[in-house]
């Protein structure tokens, strides 16, 4: 076999290799939700979509794929409230790439996270310096709507749609927790302390209804003891009058009295330890008289030691 045949064989498979590796290069694979950007010399030519493509040997390229699943994005932002208190606002972002803006998501943006950082911080930063601490709180859901409504705006016409923006939970720094906590405890305090003094009072009112109650039936108690002794002495002169002739109420009252009189010696006497003194009014101006006679005589022994009969010892 003559030599130029041999190479005329080789070039035609080295050719027809070359040939093949080209067209298999010229196939490629776009995943799910992901979008490819084909170029052909540099230039923008089409949006390559799931599945498999065909791109020009030599001419096409394709430069970039983008991601069309949803994304998260974390952005802390540190502001002052109206009342001078330093917090920090977590915001996380929900967004991805519409399939069809794919063309200006890539060549009009080139860093979108950069862009959407900066947009919270610019919402944020104008919104809570002009509120309270506690306002803060309040409007969570109003700051996160304003910031929502801000990337909207601002990212739609890169090609990125915003599904949310949410506000995680506001931390304000130590010293003002500390402080808060602080203000709480006191709050409950006061709180506990009016309930204990309302309780106390309520207390002193049922007390005091209760010994005003007392106080009323101890008084008819002893309106009706009174009562039932009158009514005693009333039927005992009645029965005195009627059963013994010719003694008068006077008499009979006399004799009531004296009897009730040795009736309550006889209980009193009843204690072993009891001693009885003179107590009858005739008595005590006796008693009086004669503390008053003994005082005065040793008055008079004490101050005049001279005088006639007196002999010392």
């Amino acid at each position: 076999m003559p030599d130029w045949i041999n190479v005329t064989t080789i070039l035609l498979l080295t050719v027809a290799a070359i040939a093949m590796v080209t067209a298999l290069s010229s196939f490629f694979t776009i995943h799910t939700k992901q979008a490819g950007i084909v170029e052909r010399f540099g230039k923008f030519l089409r949006i390559a979509t799931e599945g498999l493509n065909w791109k020009t040997p030599f001419i096409d390229k394709l430069v970039y794929v983008e991601d069309l699943n949803m994304q998260l994005m974390d952005v802390e932002v540190q502001s002052k409230t109206k009342d001078d208190a330093t917090v920090t606002i977590p915001v996380r972002v929900q967004y991805f790439v519409l399939p069809d803006r794919v063309k200006e998501a890539y060549y009009e943006l080139d860093d979108p996270e950069d862009q959407i950082k900066a947009h919270v911080e610019n919402v944020i930063l104008g919104a809570v310096p002009k509120m309270d601490l506690d306002d803060t709180y309040k409007q969570e859901d109003t700051i996160a709507r304003r910031i929502k409504e801000s990337l909207t705006d601002v990212m739609s016409k890169f090609g990125y749609s915003i599904e949310n923006a949410l506000v995680i939970q506001i931390q304000p720094s130590p010293e003002v927790v500390s402080a808060m906590n602080a203000i709480n405890a006191a709050r409950r305090e006061k709180v506990a302390t009016e309930a204990k003094a309302e309780a106390d009072k309520i207390l002193l009112v049922k007390k005091a209804e209760g010994e005003k109650q007392a106080q009323i039936l101890a008084g008819e108690g002893v309106a009706g003891e009174q009562k039932a002794i009158v009514d005693g002495l009333r039927d005992s002169l009645k029965d005195f009058e009627q059963g013994v002739e010719g003694v008068t109420p006077s008499a009979a009252m006399v004799l009531i009295m004296m009897a009730r009189y040795f009736d309550a010696l006889k209980e009193i006497g009843a204690d072993s330890n009891t001693i009885l003194l003179p107590h009858s009014p005739s008595t005590v101006v006796d008693l009086q008289a004669q503390m008053r006679d003994a005082i005065i005589s040793g008055s008079l022994v004490g101050g005049n030691t001279n005088r006639p009969g007196f002999q010392k010892r």
